[in-house]
């Protein structure tokens, strides 16, 4: 049977193929020591779970609305309006099954095929595959480990063509940690309003970030950018008209979200914020510890990690190299070379578009890091 064209140009996800192989290691009785998913060691908060569980005894496990269940989107635009002074009906408000699917959703309603999206590198794996799925072309424009690998208005600027529809960025940044500061959102800013161009910001890691940073919406830092944003953060805000087609094409491929996973939500966003702050705080311990690590190992590097919990270090002097009897030559073979001699799950750079660096998750426990770091340096020595 012959698949879709568009399946044939498809990457499987580079980081589920790492945690993949990670995961046929343990059930073979080797110890991993896994920093390949960015996924919290944290159980969910209690009260969190509880909301839950009172769903499902209260006999909320029916059909929603495709956008989500209006308490949710109604406490959704609220808290944009408290934290950030956006203005959102609620009814601008999609709630979809992870920021992945919210993703998908934004690029299948703007993008036509053709239509250019630039997204600067490194970049997350799935954003430049869910553009092709939509029939978009990724414009893939490199940034510099010196300038933190944020894109700079004067590149921004030079990669528009007539075809471009949209700039996606992240911030904090998935996967080396980076994040723009207000005013050099600012600048991306005065181009896209120059240029007639929309918008997708991914600001899934708006509470995760460190020290004396401090994030910015992109929605806020010029008059004007709310209706040529879509934000997206787990949920989805957009201008009426992008919303309205997202909740459409939402009822066509899932229905509607988990209804119980949305009263957890609605707990999540109304309740006691106190989990947060104990969860920033030791990724905080996490990050300092494997910014020294990682200065202390020679001809390493990375930068700094204002948010998220991802390290994306230089290994371009490791490799060339033999690592026992195997010759070590790209970032790929480096990752794979360090999971079977070492046993630590890191993701190849190049699957982020970025090649002779690695990406470590500190989502991890402090225990598995140092085991983890003790390991890489022992491997590069």
């Amino acid at each position: 049977m012959n698949l879709a064209q568009r399946m044939l140009a498809l990457e499987p996800s580079a980081t589920l193929a790492m945690s993949g192989k990670a995961k046929e290691m343990k059930a073979a009785g080797v110890t991993v020591y896994d920093l390949s998913l960015g996924e919290p060691d944290f159980n969910t908060p209690e009260h969190i779970c509880q909301a839950a569980f009172e769903a499902i005894k209260s006999g909320k496990t029916r059909y929603t609305p495709a956008a989500g269940i209006m308490p949710l989107r109604e406490a959704v635009a609220a808290a944009y309006k408290a934290k950030h002074g956006l203005e959102y009906k609620p009814t601008d408000v999609v709630v979809s099954n992870g920021a992945k699917h919210a993703l998908h959703n934004a690029f299948t309603v703007t993008v036509n095929p053709g239509d250019e999206v630039i997204i600067p590198a490194p970049y997350w794996v799935s954003y430049a595959e869910l553009v092709k799925l939509a029939g978009g072309v990724p414009i893939i424009v490199q940034t510099r480990q010196e300038d933190q690998f944020r894109l700079t208005a004067e590149l921004l600027r030079a990669s528009i063509t007539p075809r471009t529809k949209a700039l996606l960025l992240c911030s904090p940044s998935n996967p080396t940690g980076s994040m723009y500061t207000p005013e050099q959102l600012g600048e991306l800013a005065d181009v896209v309003l120059e240029k007639d161009i929309i918008v997708i910001a991914d600001e899934i890691y708006e509470n995760l970030v460190y020290g004396d940073n401090k994030f910015a919406s992109f929605a806020t830092v010029r008059p004007g950018l709310q209706d040529k944003t879509i934000l997206i953060n787990g949920v989805r805000l957009a201008p009426s008209n992008i919303a309205k087609s997202m909740a459409a094409l939402q009822s066509q491929e899932t229905s509607n979200p988990c209804s119980v996973s949305q009263y957890a939500a609605l707990a999540a966003i109304q309740g006691d914020q106190s989990c947060v702050a104990k969860m920033l705080a030791e990724f905080s311990k996490r990050r300092d510890y494997v910014t020294s690590r990682i200065a202390a190992i020679d001809g390493m590097s990375c930068v700094e990690m204002s948010g998220a919990f991802y390290a994306f270090f230089n290994i371009q002097a490791h490799l060339g190299k033999k690592y026992g009897d195997k010759m070590v030559e790209t970032d790929s073979d480096w990752c794979l070379t360090l999971l079977e001699q070492q046993h630590v799950a890191t993701v190849m750079g190049s699957a982020f578009g970025a090649p002779g660096y690695a990406r470590a998750s500190f989502a991890a426990s402090m225990e598995t890091l140092k085991e983890a770091f003790d390991r890489i340096e022992a491997f590069v020595k």
